[in-house]
């Protein structure tokens, strides 16, 4: 399972992508003010559980597997949240925290995609 850090490292990576810590020590990942994954801090050497957006067939399909459930709180915006290091592969979730990325970019409007040189 991919590190805080590298989890941080890759959310930065996309253009025009923003962190604040929110609620409690979270690290929480927005593109034009909109948050597109989560992860919360839990306790030290403890996995990292993140939280992301999907589409409505990732968000039918995913929960199925185990570690892999609706994400608490933001599961009627269709989020899920990996629960288990062994839930999915490195590249599968990076895969997937860059499309929530892109489902959230896609719904700003046209001007702030502008704005964000999206």
């Amino acid at each position: 399972m991919i590190t805080r850090e590298q989890f941080n490292q890759h959310c930065a990576a996309l253009k025009g992508a923003t962190h604040v810590i929110q609620w409690g020590g979270a690290d929480v990942w927005k593109i034009g003010g909109k948050i597109f994954a989560i992860a919360p801090r839990v306790g030290e050497g403890e996995f990292q559980k993140i939280s992301f957006k999907v589409n409505d067939f990732a968000y039918e399909v995913l929960p199925q597997k185990d570690g892999i459930v609706p994400a608490p709180y933001l599961a009627r915006a269709k989020w899920i949240q990996i629960q288990s290091p062994n839930a999915m592969t490195d590249e599968d979730l990076i895969q997937h925290i860059t499309d929530a990325y892109a489902i959230i970019a896609e719904k700003l409007t046209k001007s702030l995609r502008h704005e964000l040189g999206l």
